[in-house]
This record gives C-alpha cells, sequence and structure tokens, in this order.
C-alpha cells in the first residue's frame, strides 16, 4: 500500500461557467475533460487557460457534448499546440460528434470575419478527422492503465458523462446534466460503480426549478399573450439542445390551438436543416416517448406548425414589419447572430416579447437583459431603448439543487470537486452539502477549485491480486496465505502458479543451475565435520554419477569431483544464493580454521568427533529443552511415560493425550504440561498458558539447527506450527519412531543417511 496523489486543475470552469476544462493527473497519466470556450469573450481570450499544460502529455482528451463551451477549443488545442507530438486521443460520443461538426463551420464562419479568428477551415477538418467516436456504456481502453465508460447525462441529444479508471483510481466527471426527463431527452444515470472522486456541476447552485409541467403552461400563455397583443416573440437559443425541445412544445400547442395556425414559428439557425437531420438520424438514443412514436411512423422531428425563415438577405426586416410570429434565433447569449439583429429591430415596440429560455452567463447581452435595463448599445455603437417586455422562463438542461444534491449524494464520492458555477453560487451548494453531510454523520470532502488552482487529493493505494489457475481450484478460507508469482500488467495483478505462467501470461520460465569448483586441500569428512558443526546436519549420499555427495540445507550439493576438488552446485535463487555463498566461505577457510588444526595434529578418523554444534542425540535435545524452560520458569519436570501409561486418563480426556513425553512446568499454585509430539500446551491457568506457549516456541528456534529452521520455515507458511513440529519429530519424539526424508531435486541422493 502506498499514498497516490491525484491533481485537478481547472482550466476554465474553475468558480465561473464557461470554456469547461478540467485537467487530471494520476500515476503518470493525463486525462483532460472538455474543451470550450468562454461566450463572454472573443479570440484568444476565450480560450482556457491553456499554456498551463503541456499538450504532449496528454493521454486522452474527453468530450461531455458539443456546446461551444465545452467543445469549441478542441480544434485550436489540436491545432495549434503541441498536443499531436504526443500519443493522446480525443474521444466523444457519435451524435456529438456529428452535431459538433456543425456547429464548429458555423462557429468558424461567425469568426472568420473578425480578426478574433482562432482557426481556419482546415484546422477545423484536421481535428475533426482525429476524433474517436464511442457508445453509452462502452468500455474504452485508451493506454495501459487509463481506461473510461460513457454514461447517459440527459442535457442535449449524445451528452454523456464519464467513469474514468486510472491505475484504479476512478473519477466521476459529469459535464452538464440533468436529472428530469423531457420532451426527447433520458435523464442522466447514476453509474453502477462507486467513484472515488465525483466532479460535478453547480450551475443553478441552490436554486430551485419549477417543475417541467409548470414551466411548459407557463411557456405556452406567455408566448400566447404576446400573439394577441400583436406581438413577435423572440426565443433567443442555441441552435441545437434546447430550441428541439421548445419546438416540440410550440409544435403541440399550436396542434391543439386551430386560432393559431395563421401564426407562423420560424426556426433561424443556418445550421437549421442540419441540425434537424442530425435529431432525426439518432431517434435510438432519445427517451422512449420518441422512440415509440417513430415505431409509429410518426416523426416527431417532423414539425407541422414550424418553418425555416424567408431566404435572402434582410428578412430579418421583412419579419419586423410583419405580422405577429415566434421566432427561435441563435446563439442563445444573443452577442452576435440573427438573435441579437432581431432584437435590435424589435426592442422598441412594447407589444413585442422577448423569453430567455436558457442560462445565461455572466458578461452577455442575455444576463445584462435580465435586469430589464431601460436602453442598451448595438453593435454599431448606438443606444436603443428597451420597451420590448422580457421574461425569463428556464428551459435549461441543468440539474437545481435537489436534483443535483439528491445526485451527489447517491454517487457516494469521498471526495465532490464543484465546478461550471459562478463563485457565490458554488460556495452557498458547497456549504448547504457540507449541512447535509454533517448531519448525516458523514466525512465527505467538498471543494471548489479556481481555476489554475492545483487540487491535490490523496489516496490509500490498495493494490488487489485476482488469483487464476491452480491457484483458485481451491477456495482459501479466512487468513489463509497464498503464494505464487505476482504478475503485474497496466496496473492490474495477478498471483498464479509458476506452472501455469505460460498459459495465462503466455511467459515462459527457466531455472539457472551455478557451480563453483574449489581446490580441497583437507579430507572429506573434516569438510563433513564443519558443515553439521555450521548448520546442523547434512544429507550425505551419492549422485546418479555415483560422487560422493552432502547436501547442504536441502538446496546446495557439496560434490567430492575428484581427490582435491569440490564442486557446489546449486538452482539459482535469492536464498539459495546466500546459503551456497556462506558454504563456500565456510569451506574456503577448513583449512587456516583453529578448530581444523586442532583436529590434524594426530591422524584418526573424523567420525569419532561429534561437532558440539552438530544435531545431537535426542536425549541431549530434550536436555537443552528443559534447560531454556528451567531459566524461564525454574521449577519444570520432564514425563516420558511407559508404553500403555494413562490410557484410562485418555479416554476420558479428548484433548489431552497424557501418554506422550512431555514437561511440566510449575509456578506458584498453577502447572501447565507441554505435550511434546502435539506441540500443545495445557493448563487451567489461561495466562500461564499463554506464557509457556510464548517460552516454548522460542525455546524451539534457539536450539533448532539453521537446517532445520530453514527447511521447515518453507512449510511453515501453511501450517504456522510446521516447524516446530519438524524440529520435535527430528528430536525423535514422534509416535511414528522415524523420520522420512524426501530429497527433491533433479538429482536424487541414493543411499541417504540420517
Amino acid at each position: 500500500m502506498s499514498d497516490q496523489t491525484l491533481s485537478v486543475t481547472m482550466l476554465g470552469a474553475g468558480q465561473e461557467v464557461g470554456r469547461s476544462c478540467c485537467v487530471l493527473k494520476y500515476r503518470g497519466r493525463t486525462i483532460v475533460c472538455d474543451t470550450g470556450v468562454h461566450p463572454a469573450h472573443s479570440g484568444m481570450a476565450s480560450l482556457p487557460f491553456i499554456d498551463d499544460l503541456d499538450w504532449s502529455t496528454v493521454d486522452a482528451i474527453l468530450i461531455t457534448h458539443f456546446h461551444l463551451d465545452h467543445a469549441a477549443a478542441l480544434t485550436y488545442i489540436t491545432e495549434k499546440t503541441n498536443f499531436r507530438d504526443g500519443k493522446g486521443k480525443v474521444y466523444m460520443t457519435h451524435p456529438t460528434k456529428a452535431v459538433h461538426k456543425f456547429m464548429m463551420q458555423d462557429y468558424v464562419r461567425m469568426s472568420s470575419s473578425s480578426a478574433d479568428a482562432l482557426f481556419t477551415p482546415l484546422d477545423m477538418s484536421m481535428s475533426l478527422a482525429s476524433i474517436i467516436t464511442v457508445s453509452a456504456h462502452q468500455l474504452i481502453n485508451v493506454c495501459p492503465g487509463v481506461s473510461f465508460t460513457p454514461y447517459h447525462a440527459g442535457h442535449v441529444l449524445g451528452a454523456c458523462m464519464y467513469l474514468i479508471d486510472i491505475a484504479g483510481l476512478r473519477i466521476l466527471y459529469t459535464g452538464d446534466y440533468s436529472r428530469e426527463e423531457d420532451r426527447h431527452l433520458v435523464k442522466a444515470e447514476i453509474p453502477p460503480i462507486r467513484p472515488d472522486v465525483l466532479i460535478v456541476e453547480s450551475t443553478y447552485g441552490v436554486q430551485s426549478l419549477a417543475p417541467r409541467e409548470e414551466k411548459e403552461l407557463r411557456f405556452t400563455s406567455l408566448v400566447h399573450s404576446i400573439i394577441k397583443r400583436g406581438g413577435h416573440v423572440l426565443l433567443p437559443t442555441f441552435a441545437l439542445g434546447r430550441a428541439q425541445e421548445l419546438l416540440l412544445i410550440l409544435d403541440e400547442y399550436w396542434r391543439k390551438h386551430p386560432e393559431l395556425h395563421n401564426v407562423p414559428i420560424y426556426y433561424a439557425s443556418s445550421l437549421a436543416r442540419k441540425c434537424m437531420a442530425v435529431y432525426q438520424t439518432y431517434i435510438h438514443t432519445m427517451n422512449s416517448n420518441i422512440r415509440s412514436r417513430f415505431a409509429k411512423r410518426d416523426n416527431p422531428f417532423v414539425f407541422k406548425h414550424i418553418s425555416n425563415v424567408p431566404q435572402g438577405r434582410g428578412w430579418e426586416k421583412k419579419i419586423a414589419d410583419g405580422p405577429p410570429c415566434v421566432v427561435l434565433a441563435s446563439p442563445g447569449f444573443m452577442q452576435v447572430g440573427p438573435s441579437r439583429e432581431l432584437f435590435e429591430l424589435w426592442a422598441p415596440d412594447a407589444r413585442n416579447g422577448l423569453i430567455i429560455t436558457g442560462y445565461s452567463i455572466e458578461g452577455t447581452l442575455a444576463w445584462d437583459l435580465t435586469n430589464e435595463p431601460e436602453e442598451f448599445t448595438s453593435l454599431k455603437g448606438a443606444t436603443i431603448a428597451r420597451k420590448i417586455s422580457i421574461d425569463t422562463i428556464s428551459f435549461s438542461a441543468h440539474v437545481d439543487y435537489a436534483q443535483n444534491s439528491e445526485f451527489i449524494q447517491a454517487v457516494k464520492a469521498q471526495h465532490v470537486v464543484l465546478v461550471h458555477g459562478e463563485q457565490n453560487t458554488m460556495g452557498r451548494l458547497r456549504a448547504a452539502m457540507t449541512a447535509k453531510y454533517k448531519e448525516r454523520g458523514e466525512d465527505v470532502k467538498i471543494h471548489t477549485p479556481r481555476n489554475l488552482e492545483e487540487l491535490n487529493l490523496s489516496f490509500r493505494g490498495e493494490r488487489v491480486a485476482k488469483a487464476i489457475g491452480t491457484l483458485a481450484d481451491t477456495v482459501p478460507q479466512s487468513n489463509d496465505v497464498l503464494s505464487g508469482l505476482l504478475v503485474a500488467k497496466d496496473y492490474s495483478y495477478t498471483l498464479l502458479d509458476p506452472r501455469d505462467l505460460k498459459d495465462f501470461a503466455g511467459l515462459s520460465t527457466c531455472s539457472v543451475t551455478q557451480r563453483q569448483r574449489i581446490v580441497l586441500g583437507v579430507q572429506w569428512e573434516l569438510v563433513k565435520w564443519h558443515l553439521t558443526g555450521m548448520y546442523g546436519g547434512v544429507e550425505e549420499g551419492l549422485d546418479r554419477d555415483g560422487v560422493p555427495t552432502m547436501r547442504v540445507m536441502g538446496v546446495v550439493d557439496v560434490k567430492h569431483t575428484q581427490t582435491h576438488q569440490l564442486t557446489l552446485e546449486w538452482e539459482s535463487s535469492a536464498s539459495n544464493d546466500m546459503i551456497a555463498d556462506s558454504t563456500l566461505a565456510l569451506i574456503t577457510g577448513i583449512d587456516s580454521s583453529p578448530a581444523s588444526v586442532k583436529l590434524t595434529t594426530q591422524p584418526h578418523s573424523h567420525e569419532d568427533h561429534h561437532h558440539p554444534h552438530a544435531d545431537g542425540p535426542t536425549k541431549n535435545r530434550i536436555g537443552h529443552l528443559g534447560l531454556f524452560l528451567e531459566a524461564h520458569f525454574n521449577d519444570v519436570e520432564y514425563h516420558c511415560p511407559e508404553e500403555g501409561d494413562g490410557q484410562e486418563e485418555n479416554e476420558q480426556l479428548d484433548d489431552e493425550d497424557k501418554s506422550n513425553p512431555s514437561f511440566e512446568v510449575k509456578l506458584d499454585d498453577a502447572v501447565a504440561r507441554i505435550d511434546l509430539v502435539t506441540l500443545k500446551v495445557y493448563s487451567d491457568n489461561e495466562t500461564l498458558k499463554k506464557r509457556v506457549e510464548a517460552v516454548f516456541d522460542m525455546a524451539m528456534t534457539t536450539i533448532s539447527s539453521l537446517t532445520e529452521a530453514f527447511t521447515s520455515g518453507a512449510a511453515s507458511v501453511d501450517d504456522p506450527t510446521h516447524d516446530l513440529k519438524q524440529q520435535v519429530e527430528a528430536m525423535g519424539l514422534d509416535k511414528a519412531s522415524h523420520v522420512d526424508i524426501d530429497v527433491e531435486s533433479k538429482e536424487q541422493l541414493t543411499d541417504t543417511q540420517v
């Protein structure tokens, strides 16, 4: 486990609405969510703070939907920065790409006439060619360790939120979303997987919006009243998104009111025909209401009472001088274009009416008009008196406080990052959500970063490995320990048996056998004497070629290959190499060892001299064990019943077998008995029992040799008492009264002696 830090930096939409651009950095990966422009500015000033990022390091750019404040800076980033120097990719849904193309064509056309043009039509075409389209619920693997899944976000056609996975850390980025199903779009989904971080819009803060039915009734009534007084109705809206929703509402209302059939409804947008073709193409992505109508051959987007504006120049003047009508004109913020031109023509007439139906960004004309000024400045700099009525009925497909707070709580993220909201609006939402979590006793961190303010979130990285193959044949129980090879790929981990490596990982294994030759200047028996003194005991025999061999700690073979030569042979590994090094050091120092000099002063057989540190007779080792216990408890007695003793007691006691050899420890009035075969401690005094168990464990470790500790330690993974049992068995106390030695090697020793 290790601490990992996620960096979140807003290059736009940090305590503001507009130019959405969020940069996520984690474990060496960089993901950018949305690349929009600010509608209230133009030229370079409208872009996100793109100079703060090395775009060649970006792995992926994810666009949530086609609105300009979320997607219009994409062409500049891909064609005017060093983005193409890296390996980054751009993703958006199929409907978003289809509409994005038309939106950008219109954007380029509108800006090409000014000196603030950011890119050319060729740049736009190059950028569009590099976009990769995705579908909702499709898992996309961007690069090793990075993947994402789009989910429906409502808001507009093709809008999605992204559940991003970077090296196991999950981030949900919502973009703009709506939790209310309208006439043609599904509502935003709650992903089935809980994210660690939620980055969510806060456009409306703590404001509550009226129900859809109530808004529609007020809207149609207001339109009808303006027409009755002989006025023109201006509905500034974007070419795609809320415009289609308003067209569906108006077409249905006109159908129900025959007296309005002679009043035209105009859809004033250069993208009108193209946009409607896109909507009719992607019927299958809309809600059940639209799909069911389409299945009955009733295409809801073939409107009976809506038409495009008249062709030719001066159509705005012709409509203004004509009879009452309703005009949906873009753009929604009324900075330039048909909506601005119509407003300037209609503003002086009190019979006319302006209905603002979307969210207005500060710094735009639409925002200024919500305060109902008495006059305003035209595009040509003239002052125009405002007598047109102004009403605001928000059909903006953003969540209000009730929907947003419900969604945030349902997602259950550890960290919540608020974006896409004005500073004060965002602050009020943060305070309200903090109070909610405090009441519920939940520790959820809520953040409101400003633009270019790096937000660092630390997470405790837990690495989870999946056991597969042979290791998965048996379901492990609680506290079981699995041993195998850990294979890491793309920040995911797999645990498997070495024998399964080729089948599951496509990798092969090999073993390296090392050999070391040493000049021998002493007798073979003296070498054995020193080895048994160091390691407690060795396995002696002949290899398959008949060469005298001693096996040290079960892994290193010492072979008497020639009269004055030894060969050390072992299978290389970290532990085996360490044992081989110690064996080599011991053998090379035998001829200069004081013990060797003392033993070789007179001719004799070394078999007559037992090394004091070698594994000794059972009696001596039991004596050492008793001395160790006596040093701790003082009053210790050894009991070794004859065969048949204690049978009656054994029939009465299920746990304790008093026919086994044992030590009896007395401390004050308490007595504990150590069974030297089962290694269990029995006592009525729980405190003494635990103390004796701890001391007995230390005693067995102390009196055991290196060989016993090493060979029994490998098996003790599955059985914590296995090492003690092995040592006791080596002392000759097992009831079976014999010890089986299984020498596992490619070269089996023969004539094994113990």
